[in-house]
């Protein structure tokens, strides 16, 4: 109980509202769809907390202060079972990140519906980044390890989220124990053939791939270093 008071406590100090000056909006969904069990479940947190705590990644995050990268977490499912792990917050110093890191390695696995609704979830993310109007650049994140199976497709979200100036990028995750001899890499090949399709849009999208999740946290930590890097430097250039 305590944990979650200060959890609480912590978020209602470092949430920014949507005018204040903002490097990149970037919020990261993370699949826990019935295909997603407790193991790879742990693995994809723990991963993301790894990645978040890169120096390369923490370099890139905190490069000006004065315009932070603005951050949240959610997580997706079936069409209506989605939840927020971490609200939007500015990264603006080391203490932030250690708050952010705390909640994601203590968050526990809830029930979820075992569906695999793609398309609501970029929808979704799209509204949240609406609350982000005055970042200079705003970015979708969605990890997933297979293709969408109910809701409206991916291919006619992505349309509409195109429009609004919002960038989606994913990272496909391939199967952790293939049966037989060449299968991860055929899996993986055709998962990111149709995120590259059917999900990613914008200036410089792009799909990231972990061959299982146990790569996760090497391909998270890539991915989030190929999108902060480049516009934190021309920032400070």
């Amino acid at each position: 109980m305590r944990a979650a008071l200060i959890s609480m406590t912590v978020w209602s100090v470092l949430a920014q509202p949507a005018d204040a000056a903002c490097r990149q909006a970037l919020a990261l969904a993370l699949d826990v769809s019935g295909s997603v069990d407790l193991r790879e479940y742990r693995l994809q947190l723990d991963g993301l907390v790894t990645a978040l705590n890169h120096p390369d990644v923490v370099n890139a995050l905190l490069a000006t202060p004065t315009a932070p990268v603005t951050l949240m977490v959610y997580e997706w499912s079936g069409p209506a079972d989605q939840m927020i792990l971490i609200p939007w917050t500015a990264v603006t110093g080391p203490q932030v990140l250690d708050d952010i890191s705390a909640t994601l390695a203590g968050t526990q696995r809830r029930n979820a519906t075992p569906g695999t609704a793609l398309g609501v979830a970029m929808s979704l993310g799209a509204r949240y980044l609406d609350q982000q109007q005055g970042c200079w650049k705003r970015t979708l994140d969605i990890s997933g390890d297979g293709q969408s199976n109910l809701g409206p497709r991916p291919r006619d979200v992505k349309e509409s989220i195109a429009r609004k100036g919002i960038t989606i990028n994913g990272l496909v995750i391939g199967s952790d124990a293939p049966d037989i001899g060449d299968r991860r890499q055929s899996e993986i090949g055709e998962l990111s053939s149709y995120f590259r399709a059917e999900v990613i849009t914008g200036p410089d999208a792009f799909v990231q791939t972990a061959i299982g999740f146990e790569a996760y946290a090497e391909a998270m930590t890539a991915k989030l270093k190929r999108e902060l890097d480049g516009l934190a430097i021309s920032v400070l250039q």
